[in-house]
Protein backbone atom coordinates (compact mmCIF):
# COMPACT_ATOMS: atom_id res chain seq x y z
CA UNK A 1 0.00 0.00 0.00
CA UNK A 2 0.99 3.60 -0.44
CA UNK A 3 3.07 4.71 2.53
CA UNK A 4 4.39 1.23 3.25
CA UNK A 5 1.42 -0.18 5.18
CA UNK A 6 1.71 -3.92 5.65
CA UNK A 7 -1.09 -6.30 6.58
CA UNK A 8 -0.35 -9.56 8.41
CA UNK A 9 -3.01 -12.25 8.71
CA UNK A 10 -2.33 -14.30 11.83
CA UNK A 11 -4.36 -17.32 12.88
CA UNK A 12 -2.65 -18.38 16.12
CA UNK A 13 -4.34 -15.96 18.53
CA UNK A 14 -4.50 -12.32 19.49
CA UNK A 15 -1.30 -12.33 21.56
CA UNK A 16 0.71 -13.81 18.69
CA UNK A 17 -0.79 -11.28 16.29
CA UNK A 18 0.00 -8.38 18.63
CA UNK A 19 3.57 -9.59 19.09
CA UNK A 20 4.03 -9.86 15.33
CA UNK A 21 2.63 -6.35 14.83
CA UNK A 22 4.81 -4.96 17.62
CA UNK A 23 7.92 -6.52 16.12
CA UNK A 24 7.08 -5.10 12.68
CA UNK A 25 6.05 -1.62 13.88
CA UNK A 26 9.50 -0.24 14.75
CA UNK A 27 7.92 1.61 17.67
CA UNK A 28 5.05 3.12 15.69
CA UNK A 29 1.35 2.84 16.51
CA UNK A 30 -0.43 -0.41 15.71
CA UNK A 31 -3.95 -0.34 14.27
CA UNK A 32 -6.35 -3.21 14.81
CA UNK A 33 -8.51 -4.49 11.98
CA UNK A 34 -10.72 -7.50 11.66
CA UNK A 35 -14.20 -6.52 12.74
CA UNK A 36 -16.25 -6.55 15.93
CA UNK A 37 -15.14 -10.03 17.04
CA UNK A 38 -11.46 -9.13 16.91
CA UNK A 39 -11.98 -5.77 18.63
CA UNK A 40 -13.98 -7.41 21.43
CA UNK A 41 -11.21 -9.97 22.05
CA UNK A 42 -8.54 -7.28 22.33
CA UNK A 43 -10.72 -5.07 24.55
CA UNK A 44 -11.55 -7.92 26.92
CA UNK A 45 -7.85 -8.79 27.15
CA UNK A 46 -7.05 -5.15 27.99
CA UNK A 47 -4.78 -4.82 24.96
CA UNK A 48 -6.37 -1.71 23.42
CA UNK A 49 -4.76 1.56 24.54
CA UNK A 50 -7.10 3.89 22.64
CA UNK A 51 -10.17 3.40 20.48
CA UNK A 52 -11.98 5.95 18.30
CA UNK A 53 -15.67 5.12 17.88
CA UNK A 54 -17.94 6.97 15.46
CA UNK A 55 -21.69 6.48 15.74
CA UNK A 56 -23.83 7.63 12.83
CA UNK A 57 -27.57 8.26 13.33
CA UNK A 58 -28.76 5.70 10.79
CA UNK A 59 -30.35 2.29 11.28
CA UNK A 60 -28.62 -0.62 9.59
CA UNK A 61 -30.53 -3.51 11.15
CA UNK A 62 -29.08 -6.18 13.39
CA UNK A 63 -25.46 -7.15 13.72
CA UNK A 64 -22.71 -7.76 16.25
CA UNK A 65 -22.77 -5.53 19.34
CA UNK A 66 -19.37 -3.97 19.95
CA UNK A 67 -19.60 -3.41 23.71
CA UNK A 68 -22.39 -5.79 24.82
CA UNK A 69 -21.37 -7.53 28.03
CA UNK A 70 -18.01 -5.74 28.23
CA UNK A 71 -17.58 -3.66 31.40
CA UNK A 72 -15.25 -1.01 30.00
CA UNK A 73 -14.99 0.79 33.35
CA UNK A 74 -13.90 -2.40 35.16
CA UNK A 75 -11.32 -3.00 32.41
CA UNK A 76 -9.87 0.48 33.02
CA UNK A 77 -11.28 2.40 30.07
CA UNK A 78 -12.60 5.94 30.19
CA UNK A 79 -14.12 8.31 27.67
CA UNK A 80 -11.31 10.82 27.17
CA UNK A 81 -12.85 12.84 24.35
CA UNK A 82 -16.18 13.26 22.57
CA UNK A 83 -17.24 15.38 19.63
CA UNK A 84 -20.69 15.62 18.08
CA UNK A 85 -21.08 16.62 14.44
CA UNK A 86 -24.12 16.75 12.15
CA UNK A 87 -23.28 13.30 10.77
CA UNK A 88 -21.91 11.38 13.76
CA UNK A 89 -20.91 11.33 17.38
CA UNK A 90 -17.23 10.54 17.89
CA UNK A 91 -15.72 9.42 21.14
CA UNK A 92 -12.35 8.18 22.24
CA UNK A 93 -11.99 5.39 24.80
CA UNK A 94 -8.60 5.45 26.51
CA UNK A 95 -7.15 2.86 28.89
CA UNK A 96 -6.07 4.37 32.19
CA UNK A 97 -2.44 3.74 33.13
Amino acid sequence: MEGGTTFHFVTDGIHAALQRATDASNGQDIRLGGGVGAIRQYLQAGLVDEMHIAISPILLGSGEHLLAGIDTLALGYQCSERVTTANAMHFILTKRA
